[in-house]
């Protein structure tokens, strides 16, 4: 479902050159469930963005569903990534501006999806995921825990065929960093691909295979044991 081929991202700052990926190789299969996992500046975040079609390589393929994305516009990228990848992020990313059920209800605002259909899609979400007597909420109003499901509902609610979380339970406490280790398992189970970022090892065993970067490449892509 997602090939990297020989990919590699360099940061150009004046005249120094930084390579965040340098030459990297992947395939992640539909209904994978990927940890990606190394030290800090290793490049977890920058495989991620691409992967998510946030950034573009500097060289090298890039594959999507079969469609090889490398080089496409900014406007092509944004119409790709609509609906089919959704995002979870260390700190939430809510609006503070905007109820718990407008910022679900903001992941359709551009799908051409009639407002009653939009409601029905939040209530459910939020309704699944637990913080629907929160719906009328403001993000501040909520606990940890809780503003990282309405993120998940928010990311969920287009039904993406990928699920990308950058440090999902880096802003929590264990109990709710647990709580939504289980909800990732859950989405992947019932067939969404799974790809995080982690620095906890832990998290990182739960997934069904652990990519461990250094130094923009890949050491060890090994499989979770049965």
């Amino acid at each position: 479902m997602l090939k990297l081929s020989c990919v590699s991202k360099i940061h150009q700052a004046g005249e120094v050159q930084t390579t965040a990926l340098d030459r990297i190789d992947l395939e992640i299969d539909a209904g994978e469930y990927v940890a990606i996992t190394g030290p800090s500046g290793c490049g977890k975040s920058t495989l991620l963005s691409l992967l998510g079609l946030l950034d573009v390589p500097s060289s090298g393929e890039y594959w999507f569903d079969g469609t090889n994305v490398a080089g496409w516009s900014e406007a092509k990228l944004n119409a790709l990534r609509r609906g089919r990848i959704g995002f979870i992020f260390q700190s939430f990313n809510l609006i503070e501006e905007l109820s718990v059920f407008e910022n679900v209800e903001l992941a359709l605002e551009y799908t051409g999806m009639p407002s009653r259909e939009r409601e029905a899609k939040v209530t459910a979400m939020l309704n699944k995921l637990g913080v629907l007597h929160r719906a009328g909420h403001r993000p501040s109003q909520l606990s940890g825990g809780q503003q990282q499901r309405v993120a998940i509902a928010r990311a969920l609610v287009a039904g993406p065929a990928v699920l990308l979380a950058d440090e999902p339970t880096g802003n929590l406490d264990t109990a709710h960093g647990d709580e939504v280790m289980r909800l990732l398992r859950t989405i992947n189970a019932e067939g969404t691909t799974v790809v995080m970022v982690t620095h906890s090892p832990a998290h990182a065993a739960q997934a069904s295979r652990t990519i461990n970067l250094l130094d923009g490449r890949i050491m060890v892509d090994a499989l979770r044991a049965a």
